[in-house]
């Protein structure tokens, strides 16, 4: 081997091993290095282009995959190759892309890609825990600029005990699921849900986290101390003219506090601001505006940001004039639309949501098949952001990687209330139609309000709430239920949804170093407080679930049968449960569990509900010795009568059962279409047939003297 190889082995509080391998994969890249934990194996590159791309942002791309052949799988499908990326996996891209591209140089204008791809998996392993100390990694080795390490890690909580990079099987133990990066010195990035905890426990939590992370750090730089760190790389800074700047600044700075300071809606507001834009451009000449012009657009965007933070700072008065902790207007409606099976709408100041719930049987269950994961959700949620929302017109390009990531947001809210007994598959769709400020917590709101009205018995109402910062380094502000605007331009934005009792998901990122601990309870605390109020508004329209599901939705019924049925019930080449379908008007499924047939039935008539229920008990049907039976006579023989207990279920009620008397003529005691009782004596030990007698039930006659 012509390089060296080196390691790095990182201990975890429980005694398992992270271990850190660079110098034997992938030399070409800039950096290069594979993360293993048991038998999992993670190879993680990056690669920047030495020449700057003519846009005036990072052109970062974090890719994750998952290889099907790392579980020993071969991939779905017609075509036997990986394609698009799961959504599991861009959730991954984005918990990796949040926590790094803050820590790029803002003038780094480059073309840089970070891949990470897991080569072999181990089920006791969640590789997207190590994703985060992967990308960290490969950049400290390389010579691309980037401020300072960082990682990540899962935390879980089992019995009251916290946990570093829990299994699938312990995180289905744990009340917390928690991922967490961080650098040395602050947090940068949270996302998790939770069963109802505290505020106090998710700061635990947190805490518990940037411990381990702090040890994966170190880690990181004794690597590169062994190694040799690689002298930064040099590229082309942007270009600052201070004079220019200064000019903007004496120009435009008052004049955008002074219209910050109005409480304008968005469209004045940006009305205003682009007006003292056009002036600000009419006050150069010709020739400096051709030489400087983007320069000027990018100094007058700082001037703006810069006069609106110093607003809320002094004076603690926000864009469209609210105070720090005010929630914007609400209102909310539910019942909107009259065919669906539940919706709702949920608007707050500009940003409003429309929810539709669908119920429908097992079969509509999402399908989950990753290398990594095999299963099926009974409830999910999907986010549709169109660009009409914010006023927009752009091309239409599939589902974003954000709408993914809100809508993943959002379902893990409310699953925490979804009963684990809900017969139904259910799909909560939350429409985007306006958006000024954190739809996904609006789709929060909105999805609650539409799973009550379609009559989903959740455990309890929940909410969501945006929380903003601002903060100059010494003075800061919390912000409740953030603008799109103090989005962009402020320091953080910590979504935390919850019910009256707890917290049940968040997702936090922040722009600025050196966040402390005492702004993050203060953030959770300010939550809490709006959330709750939210809460109280959203339940004036529905407290709780409907009592029943809608006229016009399924409804559904479960039957178990013993499994020897299922083909019966099924009939040669689905004939039989096809005709049922056809004949009722009904959905039917079958699965086989423990040896039992699983029935579910979904209809909108309960009268043809019940149709299909007769119709398999008459399949499934099974006398038992010693019971009674009201049975109907469908032939007469000379030997006796044919009866049926329910339609093809027939036995034969013998001549000797019929009377104690001898019968000389059956017809004198039974005629087709007669209904009799009998009593079932189960299989006859010399005929080796069901046996059932009539006479039995009659009183017997006295014997003469």
């Amino acid at each position: 081997m012509n390089t060296k190889v080196y390691k790095k082995e990182i201990s975890l509080p429980d005694g398992r091993v992270i271990i850190i391998e660079t110098g034997k994969l992938a030399k070409q890249a800039d950096g290069s290095a594979v993360i293993q934990m048991g038998n999992a194996m993670l190879l993680a590159t990056v690669v920047s282009a030495r020449n700057a791309s003519p846009v005036d942002f990072l052109p970062l791309t974090v890719d994750y995959r998952e290889k099907f052949a790392a579980a020993g799988k071969f991939p779905g499908g017609f075509f036997k190759r990986e394609a698009r990326p799961s959504n599991e996996e861009i959730l991954t891209m984005r918990l990796v892309d949040r926590v790094l591209r803050p820590l790029f140089p803002k003038d780094y204008h480059h073309e840089t890609q970070v891949m990470i791809q897991l080569m072999s998996h181990d089920e006791n392993v969640m590789p997207d825990s190590l994703a985060g100390l992967a990308a960290s990694t490969v950049i400290q080795l390389s010579d691309i600029p980037f401020e300072y390490p960082i990682s990540e890690v899962r935390v879980g909580r089992i019995n009251g005990d916290f946990i570093i990079n829990p299994s699938r099987s312990q995180l289905e133990e744990s009340d917390i699921d928690i991922m967490v990066g961080a650098s040395y010195d602050s947090v940068s990035m949270v996302e998790g849900e939770f069963d109802e905890i505290s505020e106090e426990e998710m700061t635990n939590a947190i805490k518990f986290g940037h411990e381990a992370i702090k040890v994966q750090i170190e880690a990181q730089n004794d690597l590169v101390n062994e190694i040799g760190k690689k002298d930064t790389r040099e590229y082309d800074h942007s270009i600052e003219n201070k004079d220019l700047l200064e000019k903007v600044h004496n120009h435009s700075y008052e004049k955008c506090y002074e219209i910050a300071k109005k409480g304008l809606g968005k469209k004045q507001r940006s009305e205003e601001f682009s007006n003292v834009k056009d002036d600000l451009l009419k006050s150069f000449d010709e020739e400096e505006l051709e030489e400087n012009e983007s320069l000027i657009l990018s100094y007058f965007y700082k001037v703006e940001k810069e006069a609106i933070r110093e607003l809320v700072l002094s004076e603690e008065i926000r864009l469209d004039g609210r105070k720090t902790t005010d929630i914007r207007p609400i209102w909310c409606e539910v019942d909107y639309l009259p065919s669906t099976h539940g919706s709702s709408i949920f608007t707050r100041g500009e940003t409003q949501a429309l929810a539709t719930v669908t119920l429908g049987t097992s079969r509509d269950a999402n399908i989950i098949d990753s290398p990594t994961h095999q299963g099926e959700e009974n409830f999910y949620l999907h986010y549709n952001f169109p660009p009409f929302s914010t006023g927009e017109a752009r091309p239409l390009r599939g589902t974003s990687r954000r709408e993914i990531g809100h809508g993943n947001l959002a379902q893990r809210a409310l699953s925490k209330v979804f009963p684990k007994d809900c017969p139904y598959t259910v799909r909560v769709v939350s429409e985007v139609l306006e958006s000024n400020g954190s739809s996904s917590m609006a789709t929060v709101c909105s999805g609650t309000m539409a799973l009550m009205d379609a009559g989903v018995k959740i455990s309890k109402p929940v909410s969501g709430i945006a929380m903003g910062l601002i903060s100059d380094g010494e003075r800061y502000s919390v912000l409740s239920d953030i603008l799109g605007d103090e989005d962009h331009l402020g320091d953080m934005d910590f979504k935390v949804t919850g019910t009256s009792d707890g917290i049940t998901a968040c997702q936090m990122d922040i722009k600025i170093k050196g966040l402390s601990y005492e702004i993050i309870v203060k953030a959770l605390e300010q939550a809490r407080v709006g959330r709750l109020e939210i809460l109280n508004e959203l339940t004036k329209t529905i407290e709780q679930p409907a009592s029943s599901v809608k006229p016009h939705a399924p409804k559904m019924v479960k039957v178990v049968i013993d499994g020897d049925y299922i083909g019966a019930v099924i009939g040669p080449g689905g004939k039989v449960i096809q005709e049922m379908q056809k004949e009722t008007g009904t959905s039917i499924v079958i699965e086989e569990e423990d040896e039992k047939g699983i029935i579910e039935i979904l209809g909108t008539n309960q009268e043809m509900i019940d149709t299909v229920i007769q119709k398999i008990d008459d399949i499934t049907f099974k006398p038992e010795f010693g019971k009674e039976y009201d049975v109907k006579v469908i032939k007469i023989l000379e030997f006796g009568a044919v009866v049926e207990f329910r339609p093809g279920k027939e036995v034969l009620l013998h001549v000797s059962e019929i009377a104690w008397e001898r019968v000389e003529k059956v017809e004198k005691y039974l005629n087709i279409g007669d209904v009799t009782r009998v009593k079932y004596l189960g299989i006859d030990s010399r005929t080796k047939k069901q046996k059932v007698s009539r006479k039995i039930l009659l009183e017997r006659p006295k014997k003469k003297e």
